[in-house]
Formats: C-alpha cells, structure tokens, sequence
C-alpha cells in the first residue's frame, strides 16, 4: 500500500515544513510505519536515513530529535540500512551525538536503539567494529537514571558478542559495580543484569568484577525488593562461586545467610538461581554449617516439590553438593528430602540427573540409612565412627538418629549395632565407677569400661549436638581420675596436712561428686553428645593394623582377618549347634547391663552371621581391604570381596575380570567361596 501509494517520499518532504507541529507528526509517522520492512527498504532507497540525520545534526530542532531518534532505531534493525549508515560515517556521526548530547532522553532513546537492534549477532558484530561499547560506558556516567538503565541494558545485549565481553572488562565493569550502590532499584537491577552476562562463562570478568569489589554490593541486593535484580545478582555471585579463592570472600561475608530470603521467594526465577548460588556456594563443612544454622536447609528441601523444572533441577544439585558429608546428609533426611528425592525419581518427566544424583549422595553419606534401606553397603562404601546398624526398614521410614536411639530404653527390639573406634584416653573416677553400673548411655556413665572413654577429637567428632553428654571433656588415661580432680587435689595438699585421713577422705569424695555433673552431662544443655565409645572395638583396630595390615597378599589378608573376627565374635561355630551357640542371651544380657538397644560391636563376644559381617566390614575398611557388606534374611548378612583367580594369574594381555568370593566367617572362618557356588549359597540362606 505504502509502495503503490508512494507515501515515504511525501511524508519526508513534511520535515522540511516550517511548521514544527508538521515536522513532529511526521517524524511519529515514520517511527510507526518503519516498524515494516519493506517500509524501512523504501526509507532507505529514499535517502530517508540523511532526512534525519540533518534534523539531529540541526540544535533548533531538538525537540524533534527524541522522535528522529526513534525512527533511526527502527532503521537500524534492518541489516541493509546499517551497512549504508557505517559504511557512509553516519553510525559514527550518531554514536558521537549520542554521547556527547546534553538532553537525557537522547542518550536514553539512543542506548535504547542500540539494544533493539543488538538483538541481531550480524549487528552486533557491526556495533562491535564500529567500538560502539565505549559510547555505552560514557553513558553509565550519565546523571539521569533512565539513560544509565539503558546503557545497562544495551550492554547486556551487547556482551553476547565475546569481542565486546573483553572490552567491558577493563572498561564497564566497575562503573557497573558503582551502579549497584545506586539509590534506584531499578539501576541497580539493570546494572546487576548487565553484570550477570558479563561474568557468564567469562572468568576473566568474573575476577574483575570481585577487584572491583563487587562481593559486597551484590549480598546486599539479595535483600532487595525487586525480584529481577535478587535474580540477577544471585547470577553474578554463582558465577563467582566457580573460583574457589572468591568464594571464600564471598562466605566471609555471610553469603550463606543472605540466601535465607532468596529461597523463600515466591519467584521460580528467583529460586531457581538462589538454589544455584547454593550449589556453587556450598562446597565445604564451614559454608554448609552455616546455611544449616541460617535455616537454609528447610526452603531447599521445600524446593524440590517446585513443579518447575529448573528449581527443581537447581534445587537437587544443590542438594547433592549439601549432602557431602554425613551431619548435612541426616539433616536432610529428617527434612524429607529422600522421601522428595525418591518420588521425584520415580516420575519420568520431573526426574533429572541431579535428583538422580542427590539421591545416591544422600545414601551414600548416611550409610546407616543407605544399609538399613538397601541392605548393601560396597567396597566404596566405607564405614566410619558413628556407623549404626538399625536393621532392615521399609521405604518411607524414619530412621531415628543414634541419639534417639541411645536415649531409649531397652526393649525386645532388635539391637542397634554400633560401630565407634574413637580412642578414649580417659575413665572415670574410680569412686564413680561403682556407683553406675545401672545407668544407661546419656543419661549418666555406664559400668562397661569401653562407655567410660570419649574420643580426644570431640571438637571434630560429627554427631555432637547440644545437649548432655554421656562422658566428661577429659579424663586421665592412667590413674582413672577426672584431671580437674586431680589436679584440686594437688594443689589443696599443703592446707590438708592438719586435717585427719577420715576429713580428707570426705573432701576428696566431695570433689569427685562434683566432677559427676560434668561427666554425665546431666542437667548441661550446653554440653556436646557423644556416642557411646567402645575400647573393645579400639582394641581391634589397633590389633589388625599391627598384625594383618602389614600382610602383602590380600588373600592371606582377608583370611587372616576372617579367623580374626570368628575369634573375637566366639569362634568356629558348627552348623549343627548354631542353635544351640547362644549368642542371644549374650546380646540380651548386654542390652540390660548397658540399659540401652544400642550394643557397641567391640562388646560383643558370641556373635553371628550379621554381627561378624559388621565387624569384618569395619575392620577390613580401617585397613584398606575392599569388600561388600550384604543384608540377608534371617538374621543372615555377608562379607564379599574381589579377587584374581589363580589360574588366570600371568596370563599375558589385558587384565582378567576379578571374581567375587563370600568370606565365610562362622563354619570355617577364612574360606572363601565364589559367588553362586553351592557352598556360598549355603551359608548365605537358609
């Protein structure tokens, strides 16, 4: 219609009307008509683009050059024109008006013109030539909010162009951090913006944006208003995150608890990249702590039911990064997150590689979980302090914590199992000694030598929470005594020396009693918890290290081993009298004497099927022997480990697959049996 009705030509003949109101309309019918194609070709072959140029270039008529600037941004998204405008020096001619004007909406509209048609990789790569960046960072410096907003945005568009990613590095990015200061939310959002393409795959930016002490700034607009700016300053610091030295920075400036709001917005943009920051951020005991202690942990897990594919998907790997160790793997898991993790896995369309994955660390770090669920732990899985063996339990089980369960009474239940190499170096005093032979695990010191030690690493020890403590601090390893005690005693000598033996006898006992509060824990919440120690199961430890550790063939090893574990767990038992072995009444007996279901596997002399594989698999895993650990039925469990066969040994070429034996540790301990034979399948079943 224009073309047949030749409209273009007419319509620029009005520029030229002394009539500044027919100029204006004109100028408005351009900017509409242009937003066509064919429109912006018939501008062009009608010399439109040097029409406008001479209106921007005239001062009287600067109340038109907001509108010609308009047109002008429309004739730029067409390739044709902008190859005419820099191929005539007219870009050139407009960068520089752009800059150098002194009227706010120029500069806005111009920076606005240079975004539209930014959008285009060709035009990009053309502004790039033509150093259009440095016109942007002349406008960062302008003292109108709108134009600086602009420039941020044209700037994030842009940096899609790596060329123009370098060039902001040294030029741009710490006006960008000065803008983050900024008492406008709105600049402060775009400046964020520009900052997050800038430092997307882009080290060299990320670096310079932390010089240019951006850390700060950036946790500060986590607690902003404006949902874009949180999100795209939790972009910029996830990138950040990606460098270790900056993301020790980052945690020295509580990133971690500035998260906390994040994670409970309601945006999914923003907490999909809050969840990111976790991911990135979350990569030590020390960061993870302290999003624990922030209360982080809670709106992560709630993360994962988003029916959002990227929360969720952000969420799972931040929990995988948060279940690296095993305090923040039970943590998550009496939040629900395996539950979460585990239904999510099941649906083909919510399931990721990250839920996936989640899944598997958070068994994988809370092994007593991942065997009560399983009933397999592997070679890979190894047992460490703390370990628990609760038994098989269903999907969807709560597993309590060792703490609950040391607090319990003892009942008919099954015995937990408790695997505790912590070396004590103290005991209790001996007047104490006497006195508690019928108190239980957290509630005062048991009789049993090895619940009267604690480890020496406490501080370090990773089921301590807050509450009593079943031991004291310190004790001394020789005398028995409470060091604090000892140490009164001695000083309070030179002013006992008048007074009669029954006198200092009293006093004596008077300290001791008041050492026991600080031994049982009872009535200090401030007091650390401990796991019941076992010096029997030190004992072992200490013994295969000394004497089988230093055996250089591994199957010498795991026989030497076997016969180990049979003689401390009562022996070669027969077929024929297993029923008759009585391990039982033995288990029942130490249930009662500890007043606790929960029995340390160093105490245990008559033991079976599942007690010895226990045992083997911590022992074997303390010296570095690889083997499995299998759930049965039937009070059945069994220890299987990989060997070369020996007809296959110097054989040259590639290296055999190696064959899975069964250790037997009951009928003759130290066979091995190959899976699947008649002999491993009858000591593994009934």
């Amino acid at each position: 219609m224009l073309q047949e009705l030749n409209a273009i030509p007419s319509i620029l003949d009005l520029l030229k009307s002394e009539y500044p109101i027919i100029q204006l309309l004109a100028l408005k019918t351009l900017g509409v008509i242009t937003n066509d194609k064919e429109a912006r070709a018939m501008l062009r072959d009608n010399q439109g683009v040097d029409h406008l140029i001479k209106v921007l270039e005239t001062k009287e008529l600067n109340d038109l050059h907001t509108e010609a600037l308009s047109v002008m941004a429309n004739c730029l998204e067409d390739m044709d024109t902008l190859v005419l405008i820099q191929q005539t020096g007219i870009l050139k001619k407009l960068l520089s008006f752009a800059e150098n004007s002194t009227i706010p909406d120029i500069q806005k509209n111009a920076a606005k013109a240079i975004t539209k048609a930014a959008y285009d990789p060709e035009i990009r790569k053309l502004f790039h030539e033509q150093e259009v960046e440095k016109c942007l960072v002349a406008l960062l410096g302008s003292e109108n909010d709108g134009t600086k907003i602009a420039a941020c945005q044209a700037i994030s568009v842009m940096c899609e162009n790596s060329g123009s990613k370098e060039f902001f590095n040294n030029q741009g990015i710490p006006q960008l951090i000065q803008l983050l200061k900024s008492d406008s939310e709105e600049v402060r959002e775009a400046a964020a913006l520009a900052l997050a393409n800038l430092t997307t795959c882009n080290t060299a930016n990320v670096i310079a944006a932390a010089e240019a002490d951006g850390i700060d700034p950036l946790i500060n607009i986590l607690s902003s208003n404006r949902d874009g700016a949180i999100a795209n300053a939790a972009t910029v610091l996830a990138n950040m995150a990606m460098q270790e030295p900056l993301r020790v920075k980052m945690q020295n400036h509580d990133v971690m608890h500035a998260l906390l709001g994040p994670l409970c917005s309601a945006n999914t943009v923003v907490q999909s990249k809050a969840a990111l920051m976790v991911a990135t951020t979350a990569c030590d005991v020390e960061a993870r702590t302290e999003l624990r202690n922030s209360g982080g942990l809670e709106p992560l897990v709630e993360l994962l039911c988003s029916k959002n594919d990227e929360v969720r998907r952000h969420a799972s790997w931040a929990v995988m990064v948060c279940a690296n160790d095993e305090l923040m793997a039970v943590e998550l898991f009496r939040l629900g997150a395996l539950d979460i993790l585990e239904e999510i896995n099941l649906s083909v369309s919510r399931k990721n590689k990250f839920s996936e994955a989640a899944y598997n660390k958070l068994l994988n770090n809370y092994l007593s979980l991942k065997y009560s669920l399983t009933g397999y732990l592997s070679s890979s899985n190894i047992i460490n302090d703390g370990f628990y063996d609760y038994g098989r339990i269903n999907p969807g089980t709560k597993l309590l914590p060792l703490k609950d369960l040391c607090l319990q009474e003892p009942s008919d239940l099954r015995a937990v199992l408790l695997v505790n190499s912590k070396s004590s170096d103290v005991s209790p005093p001996a007047s104490m000694e006497d006195k508690s032979s019928d108190i239980g695990y957290g509630r005062s010191i048991s009789s049993s030598s090895s619940l009267r030690r604690v480890s020496k690493e406490k501080t370090n020890y990773p089921f301590s929470t807050r509450s009593g403590s079943p031991t004291e601090d310190k004790l001394e390893p020789t005398s028995g005594r409470n060091t604090a005690v000892s140490k009164s005693t001695t000083k309070e000598k030179g002013s006992r020396k008048g007074r009669g033996k029954k006198e200092e006898e009293k006093v004596k006992e008077e300290e001791e009693v008041a050492a026991a509060p600080k031994l049982t824990g009872e009535g200090s919440p401030d007091k650390e918890w401990y796991p019941p120690s076992d010096l029997d199961f030190c004992v072992y430890v200490d013994e295969v290290t000394k004497s089988i550790f230093p055996i250089t063939n591994i199957e010498e090893q795991i026989e030497a081993l076997a016969k180990y574990v049979a003689e401390k767990m009562g022996g070669k038992v027969s077929k024929e009298k297993l029923h008759d072995f009585g391990w039982e009444l033995h288990i029942s007996e130490l249930k009662f004497q500890l007043k606790s279901n929960v029995v340390p596997i160093g105490q245990i002399k008559k033991g079976i099927f599942y007690h010895r594989a226990l045992l083997f698999k911590a022992l074997a895993d303390k010296i570095g022997i690889g083997c499995s650990l299998v759930r049965g039925e039937y009070g059945r469990a069994w220890n299987e480990v990989k060997l070369m066969n020996e007809s296959r040994k110097g054989l040259i070429g590639a290296l055999p697959p190696l064959e899975v034996y069964v250790v037997d540790l009951m009928f003759h301990p130290g066979r091995l049996m190959k899976l699947r034979s008649k002999e491993a399948d009858l000591y593994r079943y009934l």
